[in-house]
């Protein structure tokens, strides 16, 4: 029955998903192509193909920079729609984001005691890219405290809605902590830490490329996996309970691969806004359907050409200015999530 469903919504859907696809790779070859030094497309494609260019200059831009930056965004984008999706779906809130259980805090507040505490504990003396994964290790175990904290809170709670509330009182006390670290630091740590919250996705080498995109993957999986329980968790727990789900197993494998996915991203790249919580509903709005076996990957290929279009905006191509990710994500997601509901008039639409 479900192979017959998919074939069948294969036949309606195909050309979006196609549609979707050549969308990113024009805009991830645009991303390749597009900088302070402009590159020509096809010498471009030629490079990431495997071929030599006669320019060793535009070889070592694309292959070292460019490249792991686009395929950062493409990773960002599918992580952070599909943790919003799971998210909004889960606590049946279109307001909720991938930051709601306080994972992004949690990241924040482990590379908050790192970059503010920096100077005292005389780790700045380490090199830039030692220090630079000290931060990532830093935020990634702050993610994973607040992670094993919210998954054994979820346990004992047989709701949704406290599992929410909990999750924002986590997200209130490790700002806090954020607040009176920076209270008693110093200027320069000061904008240290402001400078890794406006997020960056041109900070990933090939070596912590290696680590990053298998935990995506994960999630991502795990998100497919869950593709099922989400649909019947539309209609409320007491519906899918009554379907004969178990809640517990559904909640737990829907807030772990949300952790992985948010808290990943905020570890590797910083707090990155509007993409968790505008893009699903970018992509209801624009594919009506409620069913997460369609929705998960439009949402995946969706997040990850918004992802890579503020990306081209941030770089301001043909200068060597570059403005905050997490800047541009804001400025064009809040128009965008007005518009999406003044035109609906009821953002619970799809919900």
């Amino acid at each position: 029955m479900l192979r017959d469903f998919i074939q069948q919504s294969w036949k309606q859907w195909w050309k979006y998903f196609v549609l979707l696809t050549l969308l990113i790779f024009v805009l991830f070859l645009l991303s390749l192509a597009l900088g302070s030094v402009v590159i020509p497309a096809f010498e471009a494609l030629k490079i990431v193909s495997g071929f030599t260019s006669q320019n060793e200059a535009w070889q070592e831009i694309i292959l070292n920079f460019r490249l792991p930056k686009a395929l950062t965004a493409i990773l960002v984008g599918a992580a952070l729609g599909i943790s919003g999706l799971q998210m909004q779906t889960f606590f049946r809130n279109p307001l909720a984001g991938p930051f709601v259980l306080g994972i992004s805090s949690g990241a924040s507040l482990g590379a908050a005691l790192l970059i503010l505490g920096g100077t005292s504990l005389g780790l700045h003396q380490l090199g830039g890219q030692l220090f630079a994964s000290a931060q990532v290790i830093a935020a990634a175990l702050g993610a994973i405290l607040v992670m094993i904290a919210v998954i054994s809170v979820a346990r004992s709670l047989r709701d949704a809605m406290s599992l929410l509330i909990v999750g924002l009182m986590f997200s209130s006390t490790t700002g806090a902590l954020v607040s009176i670290m920076q209270y008693f630091s110093q200027a320069e740590d000061i904008q240290a830490y402001m400078l890794w919250s406006f997020g960056s996705l041109g900070g990933l080498s090939w070596e912590e490329m290696q680590i990053f995109a298998p935990i995506i993957v994960i999630g991502l999986l795990l998100s497919f996996a869950s593709a099922k329980q989400l649909n019947m968790l539309l209609l409320g727990e007491q519906y899918a309970r009554s379907m004969g789900l178990n809640i517990k197993r559904a909640r737990l494998t829907i807030i772990i691969s949300t952790c992985l996915l948010a808290g990943s991203v905020t570890a590797f790249c910083g707090p990155i806004a509007f993409i968790g919580i505008a893009v699903p509903h970018m992509v209801r709005m624009l594919f009506p359907t409620s069913n997460h076996l369609l929705l998960i990957p439009l949402v995946c290929l969706m997040g990850a050409g918004t992802m890579l279009f503020c990306d081209l905006i941030a770089q301001l191509p043909g200068t060597s200015q570059l403005l905050p990710i997490n800047a541009v994500t804001s400025l064009i997601g809040g128009p965008v999530v007005i518009w999406i509901i003044v035109s609906k008039r009821n953002l619970r639409y799809s919900l």
